[in-house]
Parts: structure tokens; C-alpha cells; sequence
């Protein structure tokens, strides 16, 4: 973990660039730290007074001490004064210049040798290309923009990605403990910041928007860390279409990765990803509100038939079970409510609302009691009652308050949608810590989001040590190397002599011509073969159309109630080796069912991923088949995995297919891609 006391919490600041131009940062963020009980030094070069305060020509001029640097100046003249803060024993600098990495190769070379030099003086750097930074806790206010206080440490690789969180938060009464502008990442990456709000009093959730995650695996693990230390991580990121990799690259240049990996590195952190800045603030808000406790199981609560119904569906799609209640409890709704309400889940209150305000609080507190019940969603009319006259809107207000008591009393999640969102009932809701929706959507997606943290479970497993490296790239050498690592293959030959190996192996066999990429696709495959004049017609014609001199014989396996999978290993640029497990067979790129983890994992975590396939009944014994060994198969899906991951000059291992059966797994195929 980095020392970033001198960003975050300096004893005095410069701004290099300090200007009266309001169209610049220099005066935006000069504006901002004149706002800081600690000393604050202007340093421009032409020395004039900047916003009424005297200004320095350099860095040198200052002769006190200045931890923190916030350099300004166009991009020509960035390396200079990162030089001029140096040698003034700075140790923390904000690069808000840009020009960098994010304009090609030229740039990029530029901002590296810069944040060498900067690393070599023992500094650490912020940006370039950034905002800047804030800690509220510590009255450092380094940034462009006011921005709203609270228990909330962002890290944004986008300035306004930042700005438009911070307005989201403020409409929910939340703000910034800590913020920090990543930009170009060229030396401080996320994870170093995400560990520095880990340990950090006043931040108790950790959002994130990054376009370019560097180093995935310290990432992960730097996000775990925080997530156990009882501090939720919610992202925010791109990379599940092709312009926004177009946009993020041009942004700051960034390099993606595949949004099924950040998935998979999210699972494997514990990490909340989310898909919007106003997805992220209502999970933010939940997050601090409830934190990790359960939310599947909900209460629908509604004053009209058509909410109620609509309300349930839109519960159900986001993951939330609207189960129907025991009938103790709808014995005890049914007692307070009218004739017409109905009590089984969802809750129609038929009416009550307009002669019973009451009855509002009444029904929440009895759901929130059931031990069935993990969560209530409230849709419809409440908080418009009021403009029926002054008395009820009295009531309606009183009842928002109770409301709130029962909720806090039982430590239950509770979103309430009202289509009357701006009255002063809904006010009371949120002034005492209730969460109120526009949209019923947003209320059931966050319940939904709730639910998926309380069962996330961070499950990091570290790289074994580099293996001794493969040579081959063949079928043969993907095979042995696999035989090594604990995964059974049928018996079989290298040879140019097929005969002679099927003799010594026993028929059927299964004839595989060596050196092809996809066998199968090029006529190389040949099974079945159940004596000695099929193998030699077989070997005959893949001599003729093949012009290949080695083939594997192998035994023929046995495939009665077997389901062929797909298993692959590939090393992203980011996270290193990711695991892929799916319906294999020649199918398995037109099927696509699939799911990814960052390898290495456990046999329980490879279970995890195969019973997660849509293909998954097959494997449980679909139709009457038997089901197959999903130990032994989970077995050979971790071992294929640390196989991969153990072997750093592998771009890709894939076996396909792999034979799950009653009796256990065998590999039927496998491929190699060198890096």
C-alpha cells in the first residue's frame, strides 16, 4: 500500500498555474483551495496577483515547505514544472495537463517518462489528464468544482462522470468523504486509491468508474481488500459495446477489456457493477443506508390493483422473489384492511390510503416483522394523499415519520416509489433515511442490486508460480501438458505407424491428423474407426487431402450419456488468465453458453460455473439420461484452469470437447496458442 498522506492530507498546497482566466483550470481550482484552512501558495509565472493574493514565479520562490503540487500549465510545459515541484520537495503532484497518452504514442511516451521521474524522486502522481482531488475530512478542496460532502470515496477516470455522481448523491443527501481524478493513470491506478479509502474513517462506500483498470489482478485484489474490510466497491465501467472501447481509448488512452471479464473480476472481488451514474447512486444510497443485509425476499406493497401487479413483474425480472405470504400474516392483514384488499403478496391496500392513512405504516411494520421477508417495495399514490386538504396531509406526513421508525426498527430495506416524488411527505421519507424513487424500475432494480450483494463472497485466488515453459503447440503437447496438470485423456499414440498404435491400444479408435489448428473443421478428425481397413481408409484419405505425415490414434471413449463441454483459458491484456466454461462440442461458438472466471479456481468454484450454464439440466440428467459426475467434471475444470494460469507464454488452452459422463471426464481435444 502507497503512502498518499502528502495527497491527501498536506500541510500546504501550490497550484502551478495559477490564473485570473476563468475559462481556465488554474483559476477554477486556485478558486476551490483558497477555500482550506492549511496554506495555500499561487505560483505564476508572471507573478501577477491571482484572485487577489500574491502570486510566486516559481516553486523556488515559495522557500517553505509544499507537499502538494497541483500543476495547471499547458502540456509543453508540464515536464518543467513537474521538475520546478520537485526539486521544491514535493512529494504528492495533481496533474491536471492534458495532452498525453490519450492524444497516441508520442504523448503516451511523454507522460511515462515523466511519471518515472516522478516515481524515481519518491512523489506519487495524480493524472495527468485529471480534475483533481478532494478529501472532506481533511478540508482539501484540489478540484475544479465545488462538490457535495458525505461517506463516499469516488474514483473516476472521467472528470464528468464525477461531476454528474455528485449531483445524483446531493438530489440523496450524500457527498464525497474522498475524491480522486485518476485521468491518465500514468502512475496512482485505482487500486492504489481504492486501498487508501479501505483504510480511510470517513469512507464507508467506495465508488468507482474506471475505463482502464492497468494491472486487473492488483484491481481485484486491492477491491477485495476493501469489500472485506466492510467496505462495499460499486462500478462503474464501459466496455460492453465497441464505441464506448472507441471513446474510452480517445478519452485517456485507455485499454479495455471484455465486459464478460470485468464481470468475472467483479464476481471474484465482490465488486457491485453497475451500468449508469444514477444506477450507481441509488445502490451508493442503499449501500449506506442498509449495507450488506439480505433483500430477495420482498413485500409488495401498493394502494391499487394495477401498481401492485405491475410493481410485482417488475420485482420478479430484477431478481426479487414475491413470494406468497404465510397465513398468519395474511390472516393479520386481512383483520386491518378492507374487504376488498389483497393480502397474499403483493399487498393491494384497495383504498385504504384515502381513509386510513395509517394503514400504510400499520402494513409495513407487520411485513417487516415476518422473518420470510427480507424487503418491501412501496409503489403508488403515497405522498399525493396531502393534496386532498390539510388534515391529511398532516396524517400523511406523520405517517411518512412512522414509517421511517419501523423501518429503522427492524433494519430491513424499504424503497418506496411514489409517482408524487416532490411532496413534502416524500421529503420526510428521505430527510429520515428512506429511499424514494420517480421511477418504480429504479426502486426494484436497487432491492435487486441489494439482494446480489448480500450473496456476493469475494473468492481471490493468487497466480501459482510460473511452470517451466511449453515449447509445443500442438495437440500432442496441449495433451501431455494437461496429463501433468490432473486431467484424464483416453489412451492413445503419436505415431506415423496408425496400425500399430491401434493394435497396441484396441478398437474403436479415433484418428486425429497432427498439426491442423481446427481439426474437426478440416476433414482431420476421424471416429468411430472399429477395425483395420476403416483406419487405413481413414489414414489413406487425410494423406491425400492433408499432406500430413504424424497422427494421434486414440482410444475411442465412451460418450453414452456424456455431454461435451468447452473449457478455455485466455490471457487478458488486464486480468491475466480468465476461465471460460460452456456447452462445447462443434457448436460451442454458434450456442454460446457460457460463463468466466479469472483463473486459477477451486473444484467448488468450478462447480459454481457449471451449474450457472443454461445448458446446466443436461449435466443433472435431462430426459431420463443419467446424470453426469459434476465433482469429477468440476475437478477437471480447475485443473485446466490452474494449468493455464501456472503458464505465463500461453495466449489460450482450450480443451473442446471435454467428456463429462457418469463415470467421470476425460479430454477429447486440445489446443494450444503461444503468446
Amino acid at each position: 500500500m502507497r503512502n498518499l498522506d502528502a495527497l491527501f492530507t498536506p500541510r500546504a498546497v501550490a497550484i502551478l498555474g495559477a490564473s485570473n482566466d476563468e475559462t481556465k483550470y488554474g483559476n477554477w481550482i486556485s478558486v476551490q483551495a483558497l477555500r482550506m484552512s492549511r496554506p495555500v501558495y499561487l505560483v505564476n509565472r508572471r507573478g501577477e496577483p491571482v484572485l487577489g493574493q500574491p502570486t510566486y514565479r516559481t516553486m523556488a520562490e515559495i522557500q517553505k515547505p509544499v507537499d502538494c503540487v497541483v500543476i495547471t500549465v499547458p502540456a509543453n510545459g508540464f515536464e518543467a514544472a513537474v521538475d520546478d515541484a520537485l526539486a521544491a520537495g514535493a512529494t504528492a503532484i495533481v496533474g491536471i495537463t492534458s495532452g498525453f497518452a490519450e492524444l497516441g504514442e508520442e504523448g503516451r511516451a511523454t507522460q511515462i517518462a515523466v511519471a518515472d521521474k516522478i516515481r524515481a524522486a519518491g512523489a506519487v502522481l495524480l493524472g495527468p489528464n485529471c480534475l483533481g482531488v478532494l478529501d472532506a475530512t481533511s478540508d482539501l478542496f484540489l478540484v475544479s468544482n465545488p462538490l457535495p460532502h458525505g461517506p463516499i470515496g469516488l474514483v473516476s477516470q472521467s472528470g464528468n462522470m464525477a461531476l454528474e455522481l455528485s449531483k445524483f448523491l446531493a438530489d440523496r443527501g450524500l457527498g464525497f468523504s474522498r475524491f480522486a481524478s485518476l485521468g491518465n493513470q500514468a502512475d496512482l491506478g485505482a487500486a492504489d486509491l481504492i486501498r487508501a479509502y479501505a483504510h480511510h474513517p470517513g469512507t464507508e462506500v467506495i465508488a468507482a468508474y474506471c475505463e482502464d483498470f492497468q494491472d486487473g489482478r492488483d484491481f481485484v485484489a486491492a477491491a477485495g481488500e476493501a469489500v472485506a474490510a466492510g467496505k462495499p466497491v460499486v462500478l462503474l465501467t464501459v466496455g460492453s459495446s465497441t464505441a464506448s472501447n472507441r471513446a474510452a481509448r480517445s478519452h485517456t488512452g485507455a485499454l479495455t477489456s471484455d465486459s464478460a471479464v470485468i464481470d468475472a473480476a467483479c464476481r471474484a472481488a465482490g465488486v457491485d457493477r453497475v451500468r449508469s451514474p444514477r444506477e450507481m447512486a441509488d445502490l451508493v444510497a442503499a449501500l449506506h443506508r442498509h449495507g450488506s443485509r439480505p433483500a430477495r425476499r420482498v413485500a409488495v406493497i401498493a394502494d391499487g390493483g394495477g401498481h401492485a401487479s405491475t410493481a410485482s413483474d417488475i420485482a420478479d425480472a430484477n431478481g426479487l422473489y414475491v413470494n406468497e405470504f404465510r397465513n398468519s400474516l395474511q390472516a393479520a392483514l386481512k383483520d386491518d384492511l378492507p374487504p376488498s384488499a389483497g393480502v397474499a403478496n403483493p399487498v393491494d391496500l384497495a383504498g385504504a390510503g384515502e381513509q386510513d392513512i395509517t394503514s400504510f405504516a400499520r402494513t409495513i411494520d407487520r411485513v417487516l416483522a415476518d422473518p420470510d421477508i427480507d424487503s418491501v417495495l412501496v409503489t403508488g399514490y403515497f405522498g399525493g394523499y396531502g393534496d386532498y386538504g390539510p388534515e391529511l396531509a398532516a396524517r400523511e406526513i406523520a405517517t411518512a415519520t412512522v414509517i421511517a421508525e419501523h423501518v429503522h426498527r427492524h433494519g430491513k430495506p424499504l424503497a418506496l416509489h411514489t409517482m408524487c416524488s416532490d411532496s413534502i411527505a416524500a421529503d420526510e421519507l428521505r430527510r429520515n433515511g428512506i429511499g424514494v424513487f420517480r421511477v418504480v424500475d429504479d426502486a426494484a432494480r436497487t432491492l435487486g442490486m441489494l439482494a446480489d450483494h448480500a450473496d456476493r463472497r469475494p473468492h481471490t485466488r493468487p497466480l501459482p508460480p510460473p511452470a517451466d515453459p511449453v515449447t509445443g503447440n500442438g495437440y500432442w503437447d496441449a495433451r501431455e501438458l494437461l496429463k501433468a496438470g490432473g486431467l484424464s485423456f483416453p489412451a492413445a499414440r503419436l505415431t506415423t505407424d496408425v496400425v500399430e498404435a491401434a493394435n497396441e491400444i484396441g478398437y474403436p479408435v479415433v484418428l486425429k491428423a497432427m498439426g491442423l489448428l481446427h481439426k474437426s473443421d478440416a476433414g482431420g478428425v476421424a471416429i468411430g474407426l472399429s477395425n483395420e481397413d476403416k483406419l487405413r481408409a481413414a489414414h489413406k484419405d487425410m494423406v491425400t487431402r492433408l499432406d500430413v505425415t504424424e497422427y494421434c490414434v486414440e482410444a475411442m471413449a465412451d460418450t453414452t450419456d456424456g455431454v461435451e463441454l468447452i473449457v478455455g483459458v485466455r490471457r487478458d491484456p488486464r486480468f491475466g488468465p480468465v476461465l471460460m466454461v460452456g456447452l462445447g462440442g462443434v457448436f460451442a461458438e454458434i450456442l454460446k453458453d457460457v460463463t468466466f472466471a479469472l483463473a486459477p479456481v477451486t473444484p467448488a468454484e468450478a462447480e459454481t460455473m457449471l451449474r450457472a450454464l443454461k445448458a446446466a439440466p443436461l449435466l443433472h440428467g435431462a430426459r431420463g439420461r443419467r446424470p453426469v459426475d459434476l465433482a469429477a467434471t468440476a475437478h477437471a475444470v480447475a485443473a485446466i484452469a490452474e494449468v493455464a494460469a501456472a503458464h505465463p507464454e500461453i495466449a489460450e488452452l482450450e480443451v473442446n470437447p471435454l467428456l463429462a459422463t457418469p463415470g467421470g471426464c476425460l479430454g477429447l481435444d486440445a489446443r494450444i496458442v503461444q503468446r
